[in-house]
């Protein structure tokens, strides 16, 4: 399955003035829940598993994270976005001293184990792609995001 196929417009927030990760968090489970994505105990298992396995992401030009956390909390497959109006801070994932300016979280909910590795295969190419994530983070809605993540994907996997 293609990355593409998990984005979907109602779990995309953009410009968000989150003060922490945790906002950012809630704001992404309720997308996810209210639309049949995810069950009740997901936003807990997220929190849970950012504490112990860190999800931000130091890249270049924009950082990211990529919190996710076990399938048999997720209904249905499926990436929530959010861009950032400010940074806020997330642990890195090399190394979970150190802080990380996040401005985009791609939230992760997979209900098969075996397609995270897949799925963050591709999350990889997309993430790496400084143009891409300059663009996103730019996107004035969901539907602009999600056609940019759909024609980089469609268009070259190579990136």
């Amino acid at each position: 399955m293609k990355i593409s196929e998990f984005f979907n417009n109602e779990l995309v927030v953009t410009n968000f003035d989150a003060k922490c990760k945790e906002d950012v968090f809630d704001v992404l489970y309720k997308k996810l829940y209210e639309n049949g994505f995810v069950k009740e105990s997901y936003l807990e298992a997220i929190k849970k598993r950012e504490k112990n396995f860190p999800t931000g992401l130091q890249l270049n030009r924009y950082n990211v994270a990529i919190p996710h956390t076990d399938p048999e909390h997720v209904v249905k497959p499926a990436i929530a976005v959010a861009t950032l109006k400010n940074p806020v801070i997330f642990k890195n994932m090399a190394n979970p001293l150190e802080d990380v300016k996040i401005n985009i979280v791609f939230m992760i909910a997979l209900n098969e184990a075996h397609s995270q590795v897949e799925m963050l295969q591709q999350m990889v190419q997309l993430i790496q792609n400084d143009n891409l994530l300059e663009k996103i983070i730019r996107a004035n809605g969901g539907g602009e995001i999600i056609n940019l993540i759909v024609e980089t994907f469609e268009n070259k996997i190579s990136m």
